[in-house]
């Protein structure tokens, strides 16, 4: 048995193997960098290691120092977790080198399986089954073009060495392929160190579905069921979930077959995830399905499978890397269905861009039967620049499918964070919306609906709970006062209201309250909700409100912020600030200037002083928390000044690009 541990990763996962190991009575050692000296899964582990500065490249992708940290402090063993050097085969042959136990699987079995084009070559042998596509040597970008189009469009580039969404563009006709190839070459660089390619069909409606699957060291391989990943953006997971619905008997005992024979195709032992393109136009089917790529190590997704089979899958790693065997196949049963979503800092409403900084509110949902949440941040923290920007995994099982997404709908109404943004209120609206109840599924759900599922700005229900907020409430929970005569003012012959108008980012917003019977009405703009049942109680920071909007019930947290109020709901944190003209001033001239939405790298700067420009023109591009992000004009004009040149660094906030005004020409 594994005596001391060391967990070569950060955040949520080494946090998550800790929890088991511990558990386990088996010692543990976590390894930091400068930004993480303050992290909770530098405080939980038995004893620390510094790595290095902040960069993943000085710090976690050190497999030499890892090494070193485990020897010095006795570890037999280290768990990789998932990203950093998971599928590092090198890595894992240094561990047997030194006699440290690598909880993963063979050297041989990552490389065979960590090259896209080699794996698939693999699987054919394997008699399991692969999407039709290019995957030869020949880089030669009109070959490539050539082979695309003999493929047929639309078409998948994918690089070779790729994962995690990177280094993957869809393209719809060969008049765009070359600019794509270009694009997912340089991405793949970067993330990858290796910017060859394969092309893929690209499936007209496709599911994403994957088979976890356990080998051992005496040539056993079992399966856990399915999870169906395919709401996806950027070809990254959004919402993963277990088991995946429409899923028959013959099909699954088809997928997961093949899933266990790619597995033994490579010796595998430990976890890994065999992952499949399905055709999601009609009815899964037998023969609809096709080898993607098996990731050999844990997955991100990982709880959902735990929720529905029972099984700890670290403590299954950790057994089958000290000798142990795997389950009997016939021992492990489904139960209920599981979804896990995956708690982003990012906006949205902005496209979605990163948003970094520190954690001065989070609170997540009350942990219980049925409820998980996953985290490597704490009130107090802050999201880093340097790595990936996920908060958490809010995971939620129930009898029934349709039972887990109302959970999960739950434990995103009780989030609170702030100030980052975060994509709850996104994720929120996904697992609510009909057409994924109705199990309609496709990778292109999110693009499909991306309307659906981006909340307005300013939402009046959050505007109502912001005003009362701006109240004095306690005479009114004394039941001394009604909330209507709490503010100054007069009213004359009509229904009690109140008026106020904030700041929501560059907004400005006008919120009327009225009573109107029992119910009360709140109008931001020509939008209206009625709000009915409406309770208040006070706490620390502010207030709770629990009520019914338009009929459906929510709850909300009110709290004072510097010059405003903090109105968490729905997963929506927003913040109300009091009117003060001077932004609004300010507001009014930032059409003038592009400014960085958040810390970066410069990648390219595509104008110079002079260049005339347009509406939605790509002036800047930044690269943050292992993503590309262009910076287009906000209007048409021309560029008076550039602040910033490739290569350089950019704060929150800097002015990057100076617009001025197009000039009027008069013809003669």
């Amino acid at each position: 048995m594994i005596k001391t541990l060391l967990i070569a990763n950060r955040g949520e996962i080494a946090r998550r193997v800790m929890r088991t190991a511990k558990r386990m009575g088996i010692r543990t050692v976590a390894v930091y960098s400068d930004a993480d000296a303050n992290a909770p899964h530098v405080r939980e582990a038995d004893e620390s290691i510094l790595l290095g500065p902040a960069p993943a490249s000085e710090s976690y992708l050190l497999g030499d120092k890892i090494i070193e940290a485990a020897i010095v402090t006795g570890a037999d063993a280290i768990h990789p977790g998932y990203g950093f050097l998971s599928e590092n085969a090198a890595f894992a042959e240094a561990c047997a080198r030194n006699d440290i136990t690598f909880v993963g699987p063979s050297p041989d079995a990552i490389r065979a399986m960590g090259l896209k084009d080699q794996a698939k070559a693999l699987m054919e042998k394997a008699g399991v089954p692969v999407t039709p596509g290019y995957h030869g040597e020949n880089q030669d970008p009109d070959h490539l073009a050539a082979e695309a189009g003999t493929i047929g469009f639309p078409v998948l580039i994918k690089a070779v060495a790729g994962g995690g969404g990177k280094g993957m563009r869809k393209v719809d006709a060969a008049e765009d392929f070359l600019a794509a190839l270009d694009s997912c070459k340089r991405e793949s660089s970067k993330s990858f160190g290796d910017d060859r390619v394969l092309i893929e069909k690209f499936i007209t409606n496709p599911r994403h579905i994957e088979v976890q699957v356990f080998g051992d060291s005496r040539g056993r391989v079992v399966h856990l069921y399915e999870r169906d990943c395919s709401l996806q953006r950027r070809h990254q997971k959004v919402i993963e979930e277990a088991p995946a619905p429409g899923m028959t008997p013959n099909v699954r005992q088809a997928m997961c077959s093949a899933a266990i024979n790619a597995a033994r195709a490579v010796s595998y032992v430990g976890a890994g995830t065999v992952e499949f393109i399905v055709d999601g136009s009609g009815a899964l089917r037998e023969d609809g399905f096709f080898f993607m790529e098996m990731n050999t190590r844990l997955q991100v997704e990982h709880p959902v499978t735990e929720m529905v089979t029972g099984l700890d899958l670290v403590e299954l790693q950790l057994k089958v890397a000290a000798g142990g065997s795997v389950p009997e196949q016939d021992s492990i049963h489904l139960s209920g269905h599981a979804m896990e979503a995956r708690l982003y800092a990012e906006d949205p409403v902005a496209g979605f861009l990163p948003s970094t900084g520190p954690l001065e509110r989070l609170e997540f949902p009350q942990a219980g039967p049925g409820r998980r949440v996953d985290t490597g941040v704490e009130e107090g923290g802050e999201v880093s620049l340097y790595y990936d920007p996920m908060i958490a995994k809010l995971i939620a099982h129930g009898d029934t499918r349709t039972e887990s997404a109302h959970t999960l709908a739950e434990m995103i109404d009780e989030l609170v964070v702030y100030p980052v943004r975060t994509n709850a209120a996104f994720l929120r609206r996904a697992a609510v919306h009909e057409e994924f109840l109705a199990a309609r599924l496709s990778t292109g759900f999110i693009e499909t609906y991306l309307d659906d599922l981006i909340p307005a700005p300013v939402r009046p229900v959050d505007a109502a709970f912001a005003l009362l907020g701006a109240l004095d409430l306690r005479p009114v929970l004394a039941g001394a006062l009604d909330p209507f005569e709490a503010a100054d003012g007069w009213r004359l012959n009509s229904d009690p209201r109140l008026r106020h108008r904030f700041e929501v980012g560059d907004e400005i917003v006008t919120v009327v309250l009225q009573r109107v019977g029992h119910a009360l009405e709140v109008t931001v703009g020509t939008e209206t909700t009625r709000i009915t049942d409406l309770a208040i109680e006070s706490h620390d920071r502010g207030y709770g409100f629990e009520a019914r909007a338009d009929g459906l019930g929510l709850q909300a947290v009110c709290e004072a912020v510097d010059g405003g109020v903090l109105v968490a709901c729905r997963g929506r944190a927003t913040v109300f600030a009091f009117e003060n003209p001077e932004a609004a001033a300010d507001a009014m001239e930032a059409g003038d200037a592009v400014k960085a939405p958040m810390p970066g790298k410069v990648l390219a700067v595509n104008v110079k002083a002079g260049d005339r420009v347009t509406k939605g023109q790509a002036l800047v591009v930044l690269e943050a928390m292992k993503m590309e992000h262009a910076l287009a004009a906000p209007r048409d004009g021309v560029i008076g000044e550039l602040t910033v040149e490739a290569g350089g660094q950019v704060a929150e906030g800097d002015v990057l690009v100076a617009l001025e005004a197009l000039e009027e020409v008069v013809a003669a």
